[in-house]
């Protein structure tokens, strides 16, 4: 007897092609000991019934699983799971002991506890998403990328994919990132001087760990990306704050003893402010003063879709003291994990031997799959495309926003992604963003941002990059009544 056909389903929340499924549901089945060597499987035709799908898509499940040994044919006699396929592991399942080691005593250094907030994993279900940072897969070019990926996998590529670069990275990628990427901004950079990353997180936590110590000061701005914040509370360096004005950081505020200064000054995170041209060079001349290294965080600057955006403050060095981070994640898709860093050659090898001794390097494979996607063209004509877009979802969300009466705190002056926002006083964004997720509306509360003791609590975040431009309207409606019926804290 076939296995029931009813203990057989599809997780309906499950990733990849019908074929790919089916091939995981049985693979599982047989590693989890549900399906026994020598057991028969349902026959094609009676699981594509069940399941819904064609019988083709289940017959080349099963003759993909065939070819790998988990399935056997008998002729006519239907598919069975075959004896040479890996069997289940053999041990029993005891009681668990209870655990007496102290962890709070044994636990040398805690990496919990910091202030970044944490997206809901359906949030992609709900139907007003005003989330920063996260890709419309409406936009991404998927044909394109699936070919470049095909490419990287073929024969003449495969010492790419299967080397082990150990502290070296894809000479096409570097390659490319040297003479068209880094241009745009104004930067002139030998191979040597670029270390590709698992995105611009990874990038500055390597330069935190090469550059700071427990007596050396970082600034950051403040408002700041939160979780460079929580990069600088772990490195365990000084840490001071930087106010800011609507051009972004006060260069004359950075205190005598600062050793690195971190800064967003194309678009400030999350103020969206643009840092003039006049105030870089100030900035430069605060950092030469205080003998300061600059790390300058260029995350947002290929969405510069209004203008043309301003240069570099790396481009403007000519101390070398400007450490450069960039990162395709946020202008392909945030779960590339994929961004460089750019520096004087010393500070680029100590970078590099860090990360050889944490990951080697980034996969090869996914390093020269994007360098073909970049050289081959689909990056800058996807580019061109998300501008369109994301004008467009401006100019809603900007009309939106003024009918309403909500108060804009910031937004890009060259584009961008997202709009900083100010409730009334005494609105907590972090309740109203609680009430918003009932009725399918997400925000980004501001307070996360903030490293003060005692942080604002009106402020909040809405971006316009996963959200198509006809639900903008209704999105910002919904905000603005939720702010209108918040009680108002510590207001008379």
């Amino acid at each position: 007897m076939a296995a029931p056909v009813e203990t057989f389903f599809l997780d309906p929340e499950a990733q990849g092609t019908l074929q790919a499924q089916i091939q995981q549901m049985i693979a599982e089945a047989i590693l989890s000991g549900r399906l026994p060597r020598g057991e028969k499987l349902p026959s094609t035709r009676r699981l594509s019934a069940h399941l819904g799908v064609s019988r083709i898509t289940v017959t080349l499940a099963y003759t993909e699983l065939q070819a790998n040994d988990y399935l056997t044919s008998k002729g006519r006699s239907g598919f069975y799971v075959s004896e040479n396929a890996p069997e289940p592991p053999a041990f029993e399942i005891h009681k668990r002991v209870e655990d007496t080691v102290d962890w709070q005593r044994a636990i040398g250094t805690s990496f919990t506890g910091g202030s970044t907030p944490r997206k809901p994993p359906d949030w992609r279900q709900m139907k007003y998403p005003f989330i920063y940072g996260q890709a419309d897969p409406t936009l991404f070019d998927h044909n394109a990328w699936r070919l470049c990926a095909l490419r990287a996998l073929g024969q003449k590529d495969h010492p790419a994919m299967m080397r082990d670069y150990y502290d070296q990275d894809d000479p096409q990628l570097t390659e490319f990132i040297a003479r068209h990427i880094l241009p745009r901004r104004g930067i002139q950079a030998r191979p040597d001087e670029i270390l590709i990353t698992l995105g611009a997180q990874n990038a500055l936590w390597l330069s935190a760990q090469v550059l700071l110590t427990q007596r050396r000061t970082a600034a950051i701005e403040n408002p700041c990306y939160y979780s460079l914040r929580d990069i600088l509370t772990q490195s365990r360096c000084h840490v001071v704050k930087i106010p800011l004005d609507r051009d972004g950081l006060l260069p004359d505020a950075l205190p005598d003893g600062t050793d690195v200064i971190y800064t967003t000054p194309s678009h400030q995170s999350p103020t969206t402010a643009t840092m003039p041209l006049d105030r870089r060079k100030t900035l430069l001349r605060r950092a030469r003063d205080l003998d300061a290294v600059v790390v300058e965080d260029d995350y947002d600057f290929e969405m510069s879709f209004l203008n043309p955006p301003s240069p570099a403050l790396k481009s403007l060095d000519r101390e070398g003291r400007v450490i450069y981070v960039g990162s395709f994640s946020k202008s392909l898709f945030p779960g590339l994990r994929l961004g460089f860093l750019v520096g004087s050659e010393p500070f680029i090898r100590e970078a590099r031997a860090l990360r050889s001794a944490v990951l080697r390097h980034p996969p090869g494979l996914i390093q020269r799959t994007v360098a073909y996607f970049l050289s081959l063209g689909h990056y800058d004509a996807m580019i061109r495309r998300i501008g369109a877009a994301y004008h467009a979802r401006r100019d809603v969300m900007t009309k939106a926003i003024q009918d309403k009466g909500l108060t804009i705190a910031g937004h890009g002056v060259f584009g961008g992604s997202a709009f900083w926002m100010q409730a009334p006083d005494g609105v907590d964004t972090r309740d109203l963003a609680a009430v918003l997720q009932e009725k399918d509306v997400m925000i980004e509360p501001g307070a996360p941002f903030f490293g003060d003791a005692v942080p604002p609590i009106n402020y909040y975040r809405i971006a316009y990059s996963s959200i198509p431009a006809a639900r903008i309207p209704t999105g910002i409606a919904l905000i603005a009544e939720a702010i209108a019926d918040a009680p108002r804290s510590g207001v008379k």
